[in-house]
């Protein structure tokens, strides 16, 4: 561990020389991957330094021992700075846990309504509201690119972006299959329907990670539907991307924001690479596994990750357990997912600190 803090310690030093580089600030691209490092970076270093600064006065505590003016004072302070260090060497331990490289970067958020019909549509754009919420609270802005929008005030399909510092970390968790259990609105006898929204949250794709041949992609341009204005409705501003069309690679993506039809290709071919992107991932992470002798959870997107039981006020995390499992529904509908954002993350902690210990184990004996 000790070499790695070293290590880090060192590329915090280079990247804030690079940031006062004025060549760097001439590369927009690059001087964000430092101003993003350097974030990331800053936590672990400001510990280093308190660890030395503890160290330092531990170290001189345990020297004034033998001072017969300063002894018991000395011991006085003494078991609240071993207590101290104690608690820095854990939480450093925390941050030098892997990170998903994604973490940092801008998402693309589908909404898919699956079982339970008019219903499932419905809690589309209930789920919708709520993570247009969370991520006001959490500093991001969600905007909607495409939505297929029925006459009952639901979708059977919500694309959005969401941007800012950490979206993909923020919204991580949320892959999956949502379930309501509730007492749908056209429902005259008072009969709780089950029905699910499938949840997919893909990190916008950088030019490096995948490659789009163009010539590939079919691009029709027509006229916007749905809410938009005047203005967008009477332009032909929409864009669809259709990738390999007519084979079974086949991905089609309808982006309608707004007025500037170039602005929309762009997103378009970014929701696009973004897809393509994530399918390699699939791809590679079904290699993956087929591969493993032993599983723990297929963390298949077709999973159930969350009930939403309305008659009960209750939102349950089966991924969670003990008292982080369920949480009051009206507040997590109402964007207040952090609760369960944190509770996952320090699950995921956890996990890996026993992985991490198992390693260190297996190592000894060895």
């Amino acid at each position: 561990m000790s070499a790695r803090l070293t290590e880090l310690a060192a590329e915090f030093g280079m990247v804030e020389r690079a940031l006062g580089d004025p060549a760097a600030l001439a590369d927009t691209r690059e001087y964000a991957r430092l101003t993003r490092r350097h974030r990331e970076l800053l936590p672990l270093v400001t510990l280093l330094r308190e660890r030395d600064s503890v160290q330092s006065d531990l170290d001189g505590a345990r020297e004034l021992l033998t001072d017969p003016d300063m002894r018991e004072l000395a011991a006085s302070e003494i078991p609240a700075l071993e207590a101290r260090l104690q608690e820095i060497e854990a939480e450093l331990v925390v941050l030098l846990l892997p990170t998903d490289p994604d973490d940092p970067k801008d998402v693309i958020l589908e909404l898919r309504a699956g079982a339970g019909g008019a219903e499932a549509g419905l809690f589309v754009m209930d789920l919708l509201r709520m993570y247009t919420r969370y991520a006001e609270g959490a500093g991001l802005r969600l905007n909607v690119l495409d939505a297929n929008e029925s006459d009952l005030g639901g979708a059977s399909k919500v694309v959005a972006e969401v941007t800012g510092d950490g979206a993909f970390r923020a919204l991580r968790w949320e892959r999956g299959v949502h379930r309501v259990q509730r007492v749908p609105a056209t429902e005259s006898q008072g009969r709780i329907h089950t029905s699910t929204v499938t949840v997919a949250v893909l990190p916008e794709a950088e030019a490096a990670e995948v490659q789009l041949d163009l010539s590939e992609v079919r691009i029709d341009v027509f006229r916007s539907q749905g809410a938009g204005g005047q203005g967008v409705n009477t332009t032909d501003s929409a864009v669809r991307a259709v990738y390999r069309a007519g084979t079974p690679d086949e991905i089609m993506v309808v982006c309608q924001d707004g007025r500037s039809q170039i602005k929309n290709r762009e997103k378009a071919l970014v929701v696009l690479a973004s897809r393509l992107a994530e399918r390699e991932r699939a791809a590679r992470e079904e290699r993956e596994r087929s591969q493993r002798a032993a599983q723990v959870g297929s963390g298949d997107r077709s999973e159930k990750i969350r009930t939403y039981n309305y008659p009960q006020n209750r939102v349950t995390d089966h991924r969670l357990e003990g008292d982080d499992k369920n949480h009051p529904l009206d507040s997590v509908i109402a964007g207040n997912l952090a609760p369960v954002v944190a509770a996952l993350a320090r699950a995921q902690r956890e996990l890996q600190l026993m992985d991490m210990q198992g390693q260190e184990g297996q190592h000894g004996a060895a």
